[in-house]
């Protein structure tokens, strides 16, 4: 069976708004991507660590409540497991503040092998944090010699700036592994200059053969050797636009998986195809905003639950 994993940062969101908080929730950009696609039946794990602490508990017991494997996380019992707080501006875009006290040893897991056509998404801070950079590159290494689809999202903020210089390397080596790279038009300008998705494909074509650019209410963007094109997004009046990105990822990702796109094969998709995917990954991601929740809803996701859907 295929599988799809996801790996990245595990932490609790605690949501203010107008200096009040409004909620909080297991968060991490791969963990709500993974979250998703538990909702919607997908045979998705997630590759983490976090505390053996309350926080720890409460991310562990939300994950196998939606149906996401939690067989490759590291509990770790030195540290605690970590919080961001989100500040919510007038256009319910987040603005974070992090408390993280991780232990020496990090990620201390039997590395799963990632196979022939699984997915594997992974990104953010989290992949080129220097105390996991060997287990992300084994990681990394191993399902793109299996052959599977990798899936790369930067998430790259303008708070590590002045950490370019040291942290370019290590992007670039990310994007060189990967299949696809789907990032925004903040990571695109901050890694690369890339004020447009055409600069944006130019910087990366000749490291990774496919970009998917999206820019909020402007629109989504691909780019492949034999394609471009552009594809609108719905116009909606967010509560919250921390998930928006993640769950775009979780809508290409179920796209990709309900109707068999392979490493291979996203090279030859035509416009309809694309037209079909960004659709699903718009709608993930529309839904994602309309709640203070990191993921889609569970009406939402039983709608999905059915293949047709997807065909494409």
């Amino acid at each position: 069976m295929r599988r799809i994993f996801t790996s990245g940062e595990s932490l609790i969101d605690i949501i203010f708004r107008d200096g009040k908080p409004q909620a909080a929730k297991a968060g991490g950009a791969m963990l709500n991507t993974a979250v998703s696609l538990g909702r919607v039946g997908l045979p998705v794990f997630f590759i983490s660590e976090f505390g053996a602490d309350q926080p720890g508990y409460l991310i562990e017991k939300f994950l196998k409540e939606n149906d996401v494997g939690t067989d490759y996380i590291f509990r770790y019992t030195t540290g605690n497991t970590a919080l961001a707080l989100a500040f919510l501006d007038e256009k319910n875009d987040a603005h974070y503040t992090f408390y993280k006290n991780y232990p020496v040893k990090r990620l201390d897991i039997t590395i799963p092998e990632i196979g022939k056509n699984d997915i594997f998404l992974f990104g953010s801070f989290y992949a080129i944090t220097n105390e996991l950079r060997s287990k992300m590159k084994e990681m990394v290494n191993s399902a793109s010699k299996n052959g599977a689809l990798i899936i790369y999202d930067p998430n790259f903020r303008s708070s590590h700036l002045n950490e370019l210089g040291q942290l370019k390397p290590m992007i670039i080596e990310n994007i060189s592994y990967s299949s696809l790279v789907r990032g925004s038009h903040e990571d695109f300008l901050n890694i690369f200059g890339a004020a447009s998705a055409g600069e944006a494909w130019e910087s990366v074509k000749k490291y990774c053969n496919c970009v998917i650019y999206t820019n909020g209410t402007e629109g989504v963007s691909v780019y492949t050797p034999s394609f471009s094109g552009e594809f609108p997004v719905r116009k909606i009046k967010p509560v919250s636009t921390i998930g928006a990105g993640d769950n775009f990822n979780a809508g290409l990702i179920t796209a990709f998986y309900r109707n068999n796109i392979t490493r291979d094969r996203i090279l030859t998709l035509r416009k309809k195809e694309w037209n079909k995917i960004i659709s699903t990954a718009v709608d993930f991601a529309s839904e994602a905003c309309m709640s203070y929740d990191n993921y889609i809803g569970l009406a939402f996701a039983s709608r999905y639950r059915s293949a047709s859907r997807f065909q494409i």
